[in-house]
């Protein structure tokens, strides 16, 4: 079974400046040996470009990038991230993070028919658009390995899926050779698609006609593309480093044509599931939710697909509550924002908390009721452990209050030192004697809440000093001040 590198993965999705923005994955699939990283390396190259109508242009450039090479042995294992995401600007004008996925090709030697389904599944699943890599011609076959998801896709349209499933599906046709039938490129590709996925009502078999129908309902754009062969140097020569003069002319033409279109920004749109545009953050979940399903000995049901989905959804929605609320909090009584008013504190907390769980009942959800009101409840929690951090932190940060004990200790000491003072003066040495005791005990106290704050330790012994001295403060401290403060008015008053 296949382990997901969770530190790989947050290296790249959880960096501090990729986790809230929104993503779009593509990602390549198919059958092994077939050039699908050789491929994903010219999108490398597109995106690494900066002017793009020279990206073509240098003939004795090699390609770099994801691994490959001629030859007949797999070179790729399991799914591969390239672990730079690419910002660029989707349709909408917003700033995505764009992510390139490679694949294990299936059907070789070494894998099981489970693990080239469950390679399929998980980046059709997780992608914005699945490239479907197929060699020569679209046959009967490579529509049945989409079985598992147009089952996926009909059970999620009874569950109530506010949009399809999957988003784009693009059939990419290797080194095809019909030319004289279907030209090359997205307009030969089309009918290609329309032709091999057309309904005929006498001669279709209905096993056929429902994976067509329920196929169709599945993605939200179904698309193909021809490709012809890029050469026998490209295929044969083991010292072949990519470089484009090696390369016939009508592949770099096409490529020229099948890259822009699908890595142009204009084209670009956020992965979504559910109607619910993702980040990289919540990509991440996602991920880890699938991944668990998919560990077990036996392809999963759709039904636990669908179920994987709605968990990650409703834990993804969680987060995204949480990160409103912390957010709003920060900007109120965060790291670096001063001392605010305990009740203008809970307030916000009210306020905010609000907003989050409005936000989390508006939003698009998937599962039962009573399975989103447990995530609900989830939500509430967290924002409640939350506000008391927040609220305990403020406190924190109140300078007077903090300074209350060791103030009140210094003041004890210092009167306690000057009426010794008079009392040796005037002969009274016993008095001096005892006056000398409160003194000590409260340079003792000082030096021990001094050391314990520092240190962090022993907060029980703390929290005994600061009560003593509140028990001072307020049976001595203030009376003696308002009774001061008293004889004062007296005297002004006569």
């Amino acid at each position: 079974s296949f382990v997901l590198d969770e530190k790989a993965l947050e290296s790249i999705l959880l960096r501090n400046d990729i986790k809230n923005k929104k993503v779009c994955v593509i990602s390549i699939a198919g059958a092994f040996r077939k050039g699908k990283s050789f491929l994903l390396d010219f999108f490398l190259r597109y995106l690494n470009t900066i002017d793009k109508s020279t990206w073509l242009k240098d003939p004795e450039v090699p390609l770099k990038g994801f691994p490959w090479r001629a030859g007949s042995e797999r070179e790729t294992t399991g799914i591969l991230m390239w672990s730079e995401p690419f910002l660029v600007t989707a349709s909408n004008g917003e700033e995505i993070a764009l992510i390139l996925m490679d694949t294990q090709g299936s059907f070789d030697t070494r894998t099981t028919v489970k693990q080239c389904a469950t390679i399929f599944a998980l980046s059709t699943m997780l992608s914005s658009v699945q490239i479907y890599n197929i060699q020569n011609n679209l046959q009967e076959d490579n529509l049945q390995h989409l079985q598992l998801f147009t089952e996926y896709g009909r059970l999620a349209s009874e569950s109530g899926f506010d949009s399809k499933p999957f988003e784009n599906l693009l059939f990419l046709i290797r080194d095809w050779c019909y030319k004289h039938e279907y030209d090359y490129g997205f307009e030969g590709g089309q009918k290609l698609l329309d032709k091999r996925l057309d309904i005929d009502d006498d001669d279709t078999h209905s096993e056929l006609k429902n994976l067509r129908i329920h196929l169709k309902s599945c993605f939200s754009r179904l698309y193909c593309f021809l490709l012809p062969h890029p050469g026998m140097e490209v295929a044969s020569d083991p010292n072949f480093d990519g470089k484009l003069k090696d390369i016939n002319p009508p592949f770099v033409d096409q490529l020229g044509s099948l890259v822009p279109s699908l890595l142009d920004s204009s084209n670009l749109r956020a992965k979504q599931i559910n109607g619910v545009e993702l980040t990289a953050k919540s990509l991440f979940e996602y991920f880890k939710v699938y991944m668990r399903i998919y560990q077990g000995d036996t392809l999963p049901e759709p039904k636990s697909m669908l179920e994987a989905t709605a968990e990650a959804n409703n834990i993804s929605l969680v987060q995204s509550c949480r990160d409103h609320y912390l957010e709003a909090m920060n900007k109120i009584c965060g790291p670096g924002r001063p001392y605010v008013n305990t009740p203008d504190v809970e307030n916000a907390h009210l306020k905010y908390k609000l907003e989050a769980l409005t936000q989390f009942e508006k939003k698009p959800k998937m599962g039962s009721k009573e399975y989103c009101r447990q995530h609900m409840t989830k939500l509430t929690e967290a924002i409640d452990s939350l506000g008391d951090d927040f609220h305990k932190s403020n406190a924190d940060k109140n300078v007077l209050k903090n300074m209350k004990t060791p103030a009140c200790l210094i003041l004890v000491m210092i009167v306690a030192y000057v009426l010794t003072g008079i009392t040796e003066l005037v002969g009274l040495s016993p008095i001096t004697r005892l006056l000398l005791m409160p003194f000590y005990l409260c340079l003792l106290s000082l030096i021990t809440w001094l050391i314990l704050s520092y240190a962090g330790q022993a907060p029980g012994v703390i929290e005994v000093i600061n009560q003593a001295t509140d028990q001072f403060f307020n049976l001595v401290m203030v009376p003696t001040v308002q009774y001061l403060a008293q004889l004062q008015m007296r005297h002004l008053r006569n």
